[in-house]
């Protein structure tokens, strides 16, 4: 792995590596890795790869550990890319009374926006008044405006705009699409938005920079013990079965610790309530919004939100107890048909279940028994470490990732019987140490698409186009995204399949499904070049991205059953 310094030597103090920027691409080939695991010993083993666990691998790297990160799957293929894309402290939270948790949420937001400046943008929000049906009774516009104050007091200040009443006509400047008829006014406040499958691939890039060891498509089997202490752990790596040594072991597999937690006997395991969200994507022209929307839905007391993104607007989301397959969660037409209802009832719109352009559907890690709304379960999380030194995180969100891996890392270092400074308060994500969001965005076209995306890491992009122009085709008709992305997606993100590539390092499938499929082949043609797999492999990767999207839209439509239709609970 070549790495160099802009303006450091090779060899520099902690403090410096971690705000250093590279002048080659990060090289991270799936051999290299793999080798790693079979040769090395570990001080820390992390299983699972979504937002905890990758920010949990580089805050164990920059402490100076060797640490192994390993997903079964792919980076954020859980519920890590299925959020509802927001960096923010949750204004619900203030209603139940969890204002610690806004307040600390708010200040890892603004430490993303610096950290990650490149993936987290500014996010207006804006409530509407309404005279009937609304979010809340007029009447109780200023208690609203209350707890819009008490929100910026305790941290939402540091994005260094405060809230803003609106008139009407200001409320429709934003979104023109609103029932005007029954509109009084508005509030508008801020919080942060990210691409939440880009954030954690960034992460966890930004862990094997600073030498930790990251693989997807690495299942493991097994939590290894002798003399009643963790030693590691058994994966299966493309067909091949690995036995990785390490001193201690983290748990961070979200949901998916309902179903394996890798306990040792007579261990009781947190009572997972993995709660159910989905969001839908429309045409942005249907709704013409500015910023993220809150609509009320009809007969509940919460509320749903609309965001833009690109030529995109997705509505979202749901909130019920689920029960079914983790690895096979879809958004089902009687939910869609709820969030439409919403979106009729606020908004003149003629939108129909046939122009949902795609959809995405996950799971929450609720740390909560069974009982009662799961809209009502706080989103605090849990770390535990049992006496064999197994330490286990859950719960939680996104915006809060970076704390929760630090609080991972101070548990795992007492197994190990340490006690290092943690350095991600401070520490840049690859692509973000030196770039200018502001003076990219506004220069337009390829430049800020590229960095929107990839941060000062674009350049290597733009490489590669600059060596084979006719890479500079969309990836997906209708897309921004380029062929060139695709390569460099291969040559230095982990990019196994067609499905990585339009489902993660591209949002092509649900920004545009239908197109995304037709995409497929031409898409693991550009993997095949670049990795080397055979022809049988390609056409696998294609009628299984095929078959995905296909099953994805019947459930959708409601042409075919989901394995579980649970009764719509309130939106969040």
């Amino acid at each position: 792995m070549k790495m160099k310094t802009v303006g450091l030597p090779a060899r520099k103090t902690d403090r410096a590596r971690e705000r250093m920027t590279i002048t080659e691409p990060l090289q991270l080939r799936r051999a290299d890795q793999a080798e790693r695991l079979r040769s090395e010993r570990f001080d820390i083993i992390i299983v699972g790869g979504g937002i905890t666990g990758a920010y949990a691998a580089m805050d164990a790297a920059l402490r100076g550990y060797s640490v192994a990160l390993l997903e079964k799957d792919d980076f954020a293929s859980g519920t890590s890319s299925k959020s509802s894309k927001m960096i923010h402290g949750g204004l619900r939270y203030i209603e139940q009374g969890n204002l610690p948790l806004v307040r600390h949420s708010l200040l890892e937001r603004q430490r993303l926006r610096k950290n990650a400046r490149h993936l987290v943008q500014r996010l207006p929000f804006l409530f509407p008044v309404l005279s009937v049906d609304g979010v809340f009774d007029r009447r109780l516009a200023a208690g609203f405006e209350s707890l819009l104050w008490t929100y910026d007091l305790a941290g939402g200040w540091r994005e260094g705009i405060l809230h803003q009443k609106l008139s009407k006509s200001e409320v429709l400047a934003h979104c023109p699409t609103f029932k005007a008829e029954n509109l009084d006014g508005g509030f508008l406040y801020f919080d942060a938005r990210a691409d939440d499958a880009r954030l954690t691939l960034a992460i966890a890039r930004t862990a094997a920079l600073h030498g930790a060891v990251v693989l997807n498509g690495a299942k493991v089997t097994d939590v290894r013990r002798g003399g009643g202490k963790v030693t590691g752990v058994t994966a299966e790596v493309d067909g091949e079965e690995i036995a990785v040594s390490g001193r201690s072991v983290v748990i961070a597999v979200g949901s998916w610790l309902r179903d394996w937690n890798g306990a040792g006997k007579d261990v009781d395991a947190p009572n997972i309530r993995p709660a159910k969200g989905v969001h839908v994507a429309v045409p942005w022209l249907k709704i013409q919004n500015d910023c993220t929307v809150t609509i009320p839905v009809p007969g509940r007391n919460r509320r749903a939100t609309i965001t833009r993104w690109g030529d995109t607007a997705y509505l979202g989301t749901t909130d019920e107890d689920y029960q079914g397959d983790l690895d096979d969660v879809h958004c089902t037409r009687e939910e869609l048909d709820f969030l439409l209802d919403g979106a009729r009832t606020a908004l003149n719109v003629d939108i129909e279940p046939e122009d949902a352009l795609g959809s995405i559907a996950g799971t929450r890690p609720l740390v909560a028994p069974p009982g009662g709304k799961t809209i009502e379960v706080k989103r605090n999380h849990e770390i535990r470490t049992d006496p064999d030194g197994l330490v286990t995180v859950v719960g939680g969100k996104l915006t809060t990732a970076r704390h929760m891996a630090e609080q991972t890392i101070d548990a795992a270092q007492r197994v190990l019987g340490e006690r290092r400074r943690v350095r991600t308060k401070d520490a840049y994500v690859l692509g973000a140490a030196g770039y200018d969001p502001e003076a990219v965005v506004a220069s337009g076209g390829l430049r800020a698409h590229l960095g929107e995306r990839y941060g000062t890491e674009s350049a290597f992009v733009s490489q590669i186009l600059a060596a084979d122009p006719s890479l500079g085709a969309p990836v997906v008709e209708g897309l921004p995204y380029l062929e060139a992305e695709v390569v460099y997606s291969a040559r230095h993100e982990l990019a196994r399949s067609v499905d990585d590539v339009l489902s993660r390092r591209t949002r092509s499938r649900i920004q545009a499904r239908d197109a995304s499929a037709a995409a497929a082949p031409r898409v693991a043609e550009l993997l095949q070049r670049e990795l080397g797999f055979s022809d049988a492999e390609r056409d696998r990767q294609v009628h299984d991205y095929e078959a995905a999207t296909a099953k994805e839209k019947a459930i959708l439509l409601g042409s075919e059953p989901a394995m579980q239709t649970p009764t719509i609970g309130e939106a969040a």
